[in-house]
């Protein structure tokens, strides 16, 4: 008998032919498409309450909306994979409020203020997306808060789910003295066609878009599944590279550039055919394997530069450059020329965490001080725009009275938190106070110490904080104390560095939440003692000897 061939197993490419579902997430796709949910939530669920929401919109397609059961208090990180989500989740819902691009007028500020404090018990979370996440939201109060947020141009429609999320962009596009292309027309070209689209409502997973022509790169391209990075090419003509497949999570890659060069004028159409493929050939029999980094492993710029060019936008695209080198910090902290002569004003709260009274305070200042527009970055901060020369330092001191630093210490500008276990049904131990108290008990310790250092704090393995392109990177998990006890603590990764390397784990290298200062100021001393002139942090950790790093 000849020997038996073994066939290779189905990935569930729609291209492909392959149309039945291979989990429950594409049952439940096929099922109803996500959108619809929006219908029965104003019309059955805010009227008849919590208990009568069908658990396939719950816990799935309620994200198409913005929406995600939050974690009920008490419950501690041992218990987050022992338990099932209706065990784990409150009465209550995060919602995640879309800002494109970052920008928000007055108007819609105040609106955020006012639902925060109406609707959200004051909760407000800035993202390091650019969106805002509100907490404590019940399903009766849905349809008033998107009433109030539609009424301004703001909404939440694909802020989670297996969609495109927010696009995120420079928050000082058509602003900045110093950017290659101001990206908004563009950015808003794709959010108005194909948002809240049924012909991009099933994608395999989520789907994250970055546009900038940002010099500081502060969108982050090199990790996000699609990036437009504003270029000049040989003929001075100003456009876009084009990154794709980048993501982190438990199987980190880089994006890569497909070496093309896009024009403005293209950007939405290339947009649309790399989303297409996405959407056709993406993977969707497992889960774990079903972002668009993976088929881009697989595949190789190449390939999917001609799948690109052949089967969606029927012609080839030029060469192009790649981009110039980033900023050493690329956030858009401090004060800093516009265009127009006028100055931006951009603070650090305290990894992100701000509120309704707080997001009004800044509202004032911003009308008064500015023009009243304001912006929100990817690093948790925010900018106020158009200030006259002459009002930036007496905004400066306002904001310093409400704790907004426009020169915070190292440790305030570079620190980073997820949600944590205070709202997180998947999060093991806490992010944002842990964070705020390293950052006080640091800036004690440490008050000279001003070279750029990320400290990047995520409450579970899935990597919302970036940790593994951090210089220090903390992922949660339960460890063991000096006592054989199990507490909270972290994973350490070290010398993580955008588009270059993901952070190291040196073997064994964890701590418990209480010993993370010590920590970190320990190994912050070394860098401090040991490091050449312009050497950066992750230049030291790859070259430090492995006892200075524990």
């Amino acid at each position: 008998m000849p020997p038996a061939i073994k066939r290779k197993k189905s990935e569930g490419q729609w291209a492909l032919g392959y149309r039945e579902p291979l989990n429950k997430n594409e049952e439940n796709k096929k099922n109803d498409d996500g959108l619809n949910v929006r219908r029965r939530i104003i019309d059955i669920y805010s009227k008849t309450g919590f208990d009568s929401i069908d658990p396939a919109d719950l816990r799935g397609r309620f994200r198409w909306m913005g929406l995600y059961t939050q974690r009920k208090p008490g419950i501690d990180g041992g218990r987050t994979g022992a338990l099932e989500d209706e065990e784990l989740e409150d009465r209550y819902f995060m919602m995640r409020v879309r800002i494109d691009g970052g920008q928000l007028s007055g108007p819609q500020l105040r609106t955020i203020a006012d639902i925060s404090t109406k609707y959200a018990r004051g909760s407000a979370d800035i993202t390091d997306r650019q969106n805002v996440q509100l907490h404590w939201v019940r399903i009766e109060d849905v349809p008033a808060i998107w009433d109030a947020l539609e009424a301004v141009g703001l909404h939440t429609t694909e802020a989670c789910g297996d969609v495109p999320r927010t696009i995120i962009g420079c928050p000082l596009a058509g602003i900045a003295a110093d950017e290659v292309i101001d990206a908004t027309r563009d950015l808003r070209e794709i959010h108005d066609k194909y948002i809240g689209s049924p012909e991009f409502s099933n994608l395999p997973r989520k789907y994250k878009t970055a546009l900038s022509g940002c010099t500081s790169h502060c969108t982050v391209h090199e990790i996000n599944d699609i990036a437009f990075v504003g270029v000049v090419n040989e003929a001075g003509e100003t456009g876009y590279a084009l990154y794709v497949g980048g993501g982190l999570s438990t199987n980190p890659m880089f994006a890569q550039s497909l070496g093309v060069f896009v024009k403005p004028e293209q950007t939405s159409v290339v947009w649309h055919g790399v989303t297409s493929i996405f959407r056709d050939y993406g993977y969707r029999r497992l889960r774990g394997r079903a972002r668009l980094k993976f088929l881009m492993k697989d595949w190789g710029p190449e390939k999917f530069r001609e799948v690109l060019e052949n089967e969606y936008l029927g012609y080839a695209l030029a060469d192009g450059p790649d981009p110039a080198a980033p900023v050493a910090r690329r956030d858009h902290v401090g004060i800093r020329p516009q265009q127009d002569g006028n100055f931006y004003v951009g603070f650090a709260p305290r990894v992100g965490r701000v509120s309704g009274e707080m997001l009004g305070v800044i509202g004032d200042l911003a009308e008064r001080y500015g023009s009243g527009r304001v912006r929100t970055t990817i690093e948790q901060k925010m900018v106020i725009l158009d200030v006259p020369e002459e009002n930036t330092e007496e905004l400066a001191d306002e904001l310093a009275k409400h704790d907004l630093q426009v020169r915070p210490s190292t440790f305030r500008r570079q620190t980073m938190a997820c949600t944590g276990i205070e709202y997180c049904k998947l999060a093991i131990v806490d992010t944002k106070q842990r964070s705020m108290d390293l950052i006080d008990e640091l800036e004690k310790r440490l008050p000279d110490f001003d070279q750029p250092l990320t400290i990047n704090v995520n409450g579970c393995p899935n990597a919302c904080a970036r940790i593994q392109v951090a210089d220090i990177g903390l992922k949660g998990q339960l460890v063991v104390d000096e006592n054989g006890d199990q507490v909270e603590g972290f994973q350490i990764h070290l010398g993580g560095q955008l588009g270059a390397s993901f952070g190291k784990k040196v073997r064994g290298l964890k701590t418990t939440s209480s010993g993370l200062t010590d920590y970190i100021e320990r190994i912050v001393r070394n860098f401090d003692e040991q490091r050449g002139d312009g050497e950066t942090f992750a230049d030291w950790v790859h070259r430090a000897d492995e006892a200075d790093l524990k």
